[in-house]
């Protein structure tokens, strides 16, 4: 053997390797605790769970999925409602129809669940000697203090059903009270019912006619999406009524709001034009027309686009693609699809063979 020079190191013996008594002993991961074994919480919920792999109980993570349907009055919210249900059974999906307008008289579908079943605004206003609008907050006021109305009638239903609330159109309800908002959250919010919900706010397509009603009701569906905080689409309904006045490239403006639909208001520029036929001036005709409420309407058209959150889907309720057409938003908003299992065919569903 070559004797080593401590002077020099590379004349020293390679140095062995460590043998496995120099170390001590690794854990392996499968034996060290489990953090999750001794929370009270993971063991309070596993006997409840008949899946191994996770401790979460299984009827925890099954949603339901609903849609507000809301506007002003005349909008055609309970006719899309109608439409939207005879298209879902068309495709042979489930829907549950939830009236929450204590007004409401006439359904093309009777309601599954009708609010007039516990209190309706002709008892309200009999009762308490409110007038419409008082005697409808004074109906949601009732209804937020007895929600079990909905809880025992909700509370069933799988992940199948696509659940409608038909909302009244009283603007006070989205912008001015927070009784909505507070009904959306109870609806939403993880527990008995745990519903995947958006809204569906619905603008009448005629007002686009006049900029002034257009931006003002444009105003109000931000309003509600603010004071909602829930998944929210806008939809100009009733299409069919104006087919023959605006040309499609002319709409199409009007899907993304902006300024500049106000350059060429067909309204404004006629302002010499303020006699009643009979040479007559009305104040009324003044105000509409003058300078100052062009300015006011600049300003929310302004503001409207600032906060670039309203977009508009086009809604005819005459054809059947365009009901289509929303519900495919609805279902991507509340992604019901994603939790839907396939299904397997029957055998008569599978088209026979010809002989020929």
């Amino acid at each position: 053997l070559r004797q080593s020079d401590p002077a020099n190191p590379q004349s020293r013996p390679p140095t062995p390797p460590p043998t496995a008594a120099q170390y001590p002993r690794q854990t392996a991961i499968h034996e060290l605790p489990n953090p999750l074994a001794s929370s009270p919480y993971i063991t309070a919920l596993r006997p409840l769970s008949k899946n191994p792999v996770t401790f979460l109980p299984t009827h925890a993570i099954m949603s339901k999925y609903g849609v507000m349907v809301m506007g002003p009055a005349g909008a055609g919210k309970s006719t899309f409602c109608a439409s939207l249900i005879t298209h879902l059974n068309l495709n042979r999906r489930s829907a549950f129809y939830v009236n929450l307008d204590p007004a409401a008289e006439s359904f093309e579908h009777a309601p599954d669940l009708d609010i007039k079943d516990l209190i309706s605004l002709h008892d309200a206003m009999e009762e308490v000697g409110l007038g419409p609008n008082g005697g409808l907050i004074y109906c949601f006021e009732f209804l937020m203090e007895n929600l079990d109305f909905l809880t025992e009638a909700l509370d069933s239903l799988t992940e199948e059903y696509l659940i409608i609330f038909d909302m009244p159109g009283q603007i006070e309800l989205y912008t001015h009270i927070p009784i909505l908002p507070a009904l959306a959250r109870f609806l939403s919010q993880p527990g008995s019912l745990d519903i995947r919900l958006c809204a569906a706010y619905l603008l009448e397509a005629t007002f686009v006619v006049d900029r002034a009603k257009f931006f003002a009701g444009t105003l109000s569906a931000m309003s509600a999406m603010i004071m909602l905080e829930i998944p929210h689409i806008n939809v100009l309904s009733k299409m069919d009524l104006v087919k023959d006045q605006v040309r499609k490239k002319d709409m199409k403006r009007f899907l993304t709001p902006d300024t500049g639909l106000l350059d060429d208001d067909p309204i404004a520029a006629a302002g010499g034009e303020l006699d009643d036929g009979r040479g007559e001036v009305h104040d009324r005709d003044l105000v509409m027309r003058g300078k100052s409420f062009q300015r006011l309407n600049r300003a929310v058209a302004g503001l409207i686009e600032s906060f670039s959150m309203v977009n508009y889907l086009k809604l005819d309720n005459t054809d059947e693609d365009s009901v289509g057409a929303v519900l495919s938003y609805i279902d991507d908003i509340i992604q019901y699809h994603e939790a839907q299992e396939p299904k397997e065919l029957k055998d008569d569903e599978f088209d026979e063979p010809n002989d020929d």
